[in-house]
């Protein structure tokens, strides 16, 4: 394995002493679907020496169109996305360090993963938590690099501290609504080229090429053929609340009451129960098995057909209602079969 990065290191930009910072790096990935599972294997091959890969998720069928880590047996066994990414990226590059964290990534826990971070990369696909990678991001003075596919469109571009406006900038020029790979749907190219200029972006930064960092948003659309370069100098806010001269950073701070939320574009509620309350899967199970509920168990969680909702429970206490887009009523089954 010599030369396994000899095209890379001719490159001249990166040459040996780029390769060398790509090896001592370590990015955080922050989303482990199309984009993220691209992305990882991209640096994986590309010899980066360490990724956190964190995402709430587990392979579905209609994952494996876009999502190229994953095959079909991930998804008949309902395997972790952030467990089969692991598997398949060690079997690419055996001495890659890839720590696998099977969670909803909030301030709490997005704090503990940035230690010796370089760079954050977005492979998410909802404002809340590009809120909170953006929070982070400043507070520890990390770039971050932003993606969004959808359709067959693609938008990139790299929030650095101290040099761009920031993603909360943004928000009164960015759609409240946004269309989803759920509601619109996406084709794998679109995929392919928001991941594949993430992961320029990430590379530049990491083998210390910075200056060569995009400047403007890119928004391309692969069918259409069409694309748009956009400066965000202009947007910045002196009284923003993440970059702004008195910055407090809210998407960070945690509410220790049970959390109730729709998943962006899907029907589905998650619940992530209040400090302190954990419901094992041990009692899951027996609950089922005295209301003679069919339920399916795994290594990392167990399912549990509640009524017409299919409900996915993990060992740290978060729990998934499918089938369901109503709050109050995902709020209703939650206290009434676990109280």
């Amino acid at each position: 394995m010599e030369n396994r990065y000899a095209r890379q290191t001719l490159f001249k930009p990166i040459g040996q002493m780029g390769q060398k910072e790509i090896q001592e790096g370590t990015a955080l990935i922050i989303g482990c679907g199309a984009l993220g599972s691209t992305i990882s294997e991209t640096l994986v091959r590309a010899g980066i020496g360490k990724i956190i890969l964190a995402d709430r998720d587990y392979v579905e069928p209609s994952n494996l169109q876009r999502q190229q880590l994953f095959t079909e047996q991930d998804a008949v066994a309902g395997t972790p996305k952030v467990v089969a990414a692991k598997k398949r990226l060690l079997e690419i590059r055996q001495d890659a360090q890839i720590e696998a964290i099977l969670d909803h990534v909030d301030g709490p826990l997005i704090e503990e993963l940035i230690h010796n971070v370089d760079v954050i990369v977005d492979a998410t696909d909802n404002f809340e938590t590009r809120l909170l990678i953006n929070d982070i991001a400043w507070k520890k003075n990390i770039p971050w690099i932003y993606g969004a596919c959808v359709g067959s469109s693609s938008m990139v571009y790299p929030f650095i501290p101290g040099e761009t406006a920031c993603f909360r900038c943004l928000l009164p020029v960015l759609p409240a609504v946004n269309e989803t790979c759920d509601t619109a749907g996406i084709i794998a190219p679109a995929v392919q080229i928001t991941a594949a200029h993430q992961s320029a972006e990430a590379l530049k930064w990491l083998s210390g090429n910075r200056h060569a960092m995009r400047k403007k948003m890119l928004t391309y659309d692969s069918w259409e053929n069409t694309f748009v370069e956009a400066g965000l100098a202009r947007l910045k806010n002196e009284s923003c609340e993440t970059c702004g001269t008195n910055p407090t950073y809210p998407s960070l701070k945690r509410n220790n009451e049970t959390n109730f939320a729709v998943l962006c574009g899907r029907d589905t509620v998650q619940v992530i129960p209040e400090k302190g309350r954990l419901i094992s899967l041990v009692e899951t199970e027996e609950m089922a098995r005295k209301l003679q509920y069919s339920y399916k168990k795994t290594p990392y969680f167990i399912e549990v057909q509640l009524a017409t909702y299919r409900c996915v429970l993990f060992k740290n206490g978060r729990l998934l209602i499918h089938g369901l887009k109503d709050i109050q009523e995902g709020r209703k089954i939650y206290q009434h079969f676990f109280g």
